[in-house]
């Protein structure tokens, strides 16, 4: 349509504000203007705009109501002009509802219904960034965490002997559905903090879905909706995280489930372990030497670098550090990667050896520290550009202990030049 000839005048009302071209599918905003549908969702909801590009009025109401009339009247008018080139524009099809969705909500609710509510729901989000939004303004995420929590509840409260009915809550491929449409709604800040309610019913469900699971899907759905989540909760909210809640992040990180999961898990531990006791409660979890055998036998520069942050806050308590020096390759794996894996890395490596050396530098330690080279990996340090944040971390340390290093044949003749007087 951008071709049109010169000597044909198509009517104004007909051209899409934002794309100036005829509208294949004119959608009217709450603000009462007229868009074409692909224009405005993008506009919307791919360019995250929030106002109406005409009247620059806040958009409350995000559903699109399509323009039959005028859509009607484009189509007759294209009909009339093919001399000038102009093609025929097809019948779009027409896009989901609020009232459509809602049913589907409320069907979901009942046993009999569930699995094809929920398979349809997956599709209907997946469609669109429009549809996303639609669900998520008419509450899809209580419906589908209150399923969940439902089917938990009634999962916990048999014993171990007993079998749950079919008929009485999701299977493991139920359970995938929900916690994926959930977790691919891209949930605002606003709904992610409803969802973590007063309560935190929603964290302990999620728990239970990553302890005990069958599905490595949901385990990592359940993970990845937990980072979001904590990433907007309060503080308060945060430091009543429970024992187990650490216990089966760790397991996610044990079972190597996807890059994905692991990702989250340790993105969720950086977040959550700088409030209250969470550092202890990771550290007691067993989440260092997992952590360790992880940087060990990780190529990948980004999990490493997320890895070395999260042993830097866990190495801030007695706990952590007592694992860090339990475990035979801790020192010398978070020595070896100050400089090879970034700028940040490199600090938060050098943090966590500061931490070891100031409250933990025993005679032993110290020891053990020169002879797997972790001071002439300082003096090194001290030589090469690593940020001037890791230098005086560096030289903090090698000060610290001096008279036990400084005359030390470990440390090969050309670094003492390094060694802070």
């Amino acid at each position: 349509m951008a071709d049109l000839a010169c000597d044909i005048e198509v009517p104004r009302f007909f051209i899409c504000p934002i794309s100036l071209e005829i509208m294949k599918d004119p959608v009217t905003l709450s603000t009462g203007i007229t868009y074409d549908r692909d224009s405005i969702e993008k506009w919307l909801f791919s360019q995250k705009n929030d106002v109406c590009p005409v009247t620059r009025q806040v958009v409350v109401d995000i559903e699109l109501t399509p323009n039959h009339t005028l859509r009607r009247l484009i189509q007759s008018w294209c009909t009339l002009n093919p001399s000038f080139g102009i093609e025929r524009l097809p019948t779009p099809r027409l896009p989901i509802s609020k009232t459509e969705i809602v049913k589907l909500l409320k069907d979901s609710k009942s046993p009999q219904l569930q699995m094809k509510c929920l398979k349809k729901l997956r599709t209907i989000v997946m469609e669109s960034e429009q549809n996303k939004r639609l669900m998520e303004s008419v509450g899809a995420a209580d419906y589908l965490a209150w399923i969940l929590i439902n089917v938990d509840n009634k999962i916990t409260s048999f014993s171990p002997d007993e079998e749950v009915s079919g008929d009485d809550g999701l299977d493991s491929t139920g359970t995938d559905e929900v916690l994926s449409i959930l977790y691919h709604l891209q949930l605002s800040s606003t709904s992610l903090k409803s969802l973590f309610g007063s309560t935190g019913d929603f964290v302990e469900t999620l728990t239970n879905v990553m302890e005990r699971a069958a599905s490595y899907e949901s385990r990592a759905y359940a993970v990845m909706l937990l980072k979001a989540m904590l990433e907007v909760a309060e503080p308060m909210q945060l430091t009543l995280l429970t024992p187990r809640f650490f216990m089966a992040l760790v397991q996610i990180l044990v079972d190597e489930i996807s890059r994905k999961a692991i990702k989250s898990t340790l993105k969720l531990l950086i977040n959550v372990c700088t409030w209250g006791r969470n550092k202890i409660k990771a550290a007691e979890a067993g989440a260092v030497p997992v952590l360790i055998d992880t940087l060990i036998d990780c190529t990948e520069k980004r999990v490493s670098e997320m890895v070395i942050m999260v042993l830097d806050q866990l190495c801030k308590c007695a706990e952590g550090r007592a694992e860090l020096l339990k475990h035979g390759g801790g020192l010398a794996v978070v020595s070896k990667k100050i400089s090879r894996v970034s700028l940040v890395a490199s600090e938060k490596a050098v943090s966590i050896l500061h931490s070891v050396a100031k409250f933990s530098g025993n005679r032993s330690v110290l020891h053990e520290m020169l002879q797997l080279g972790v001071v002439r990996k300082l003096c090194l340090a001290m030589q090469v550009d690593c940020g001037r944040k890791t230098k005086e971390s560096a030289s903090e340390i090698l000060k610290m202990h001096s008279r036990v290093w400084k005359n030390s044949l470990c440390i090969p003749y050309n670094l003492i030049v390094s060694y802070p007087s």
